[in-house]
């Protein structure tokens, strides 16, 4: 028998030995690639879901100010509407750019109940322009509003994988008590 001959299984081993970690090496790469990439991605919603939703806020927290001028709402900086209209204009100007990257890159739950959410808060923006005066119907719209909030923070958490969160419902006092008079 040949020398090559004898040495051929010895050779195909280390040739089969090289392919072989060679497509380990690929295939982890790969692996490694897509976890990189699902990883960005996952970043990339979560800061368009939290900007979007600080955009919606924005809206929500000048019609709180602009009800406590009206009375209907204990915010402690009321706001006459006057003085609200830009900022509520404005909030309109960032939420619009922030919803469409919220179309391009949210799941459809989250863009489902981010609409509930901000056509709630739409509501209560032509809630308070109308200057109404109406408690319980203010007390509605903030209900409706915390509803649709917990509901797309809820959607949001379970899109990216996260634990339950808090409802971020806790009571507010209607307005600080007086200090007795000395």
């Amino acid at each position: 028998m040949s020398v090559f001959i004898q040495q051929l299984p010895a050779l195909l081993g280390v040739v089969v030995g090289a392919l072989g970690s060679y497509v380990v090496v690929v295939r982890g790469d790969q692996a490694r690639f897509r976890r990189e990439q699902a990883a960005r991605w996952e970043e990339r919603r979560l800061a368009v879901y939290a900007d979007y939703a600080q955009s919606v806020k924005k809206t929500v927290t000048v019609t709180y100010r602009v009800a406590a001028a009206l009375g209907i709402d204990p915010h402690p900086d009321p706001l006459p509407l006057d003085e609200a209209k830009p900022l509520l204009a404005d909030a309109t100007t960032r939420r619009d750019p922030s919803g469409e990257a919220l179309i391009m890159l949210g799941s459809p739950t989250v863009v489902d109940r981010a609409r509930t959410w901000v056509m709630t808060a739409l509501e209560m923006e032509r809630f308070v322009r109308e200057g109404s005066q109406d408690r319980q119907a203010w007390k509605a719209l903030l209900e409706q509003q915390r509803t649709g909030r917990e509901g797309y923070y809820r959607a949001v958490r379970e899109d990216l994988g996260l634990p339950p969160g808090h409802s971020a419902r806790w009571a507010v006092r209607a307005a600080d008590p007086v200090p007795p008079q000395r």
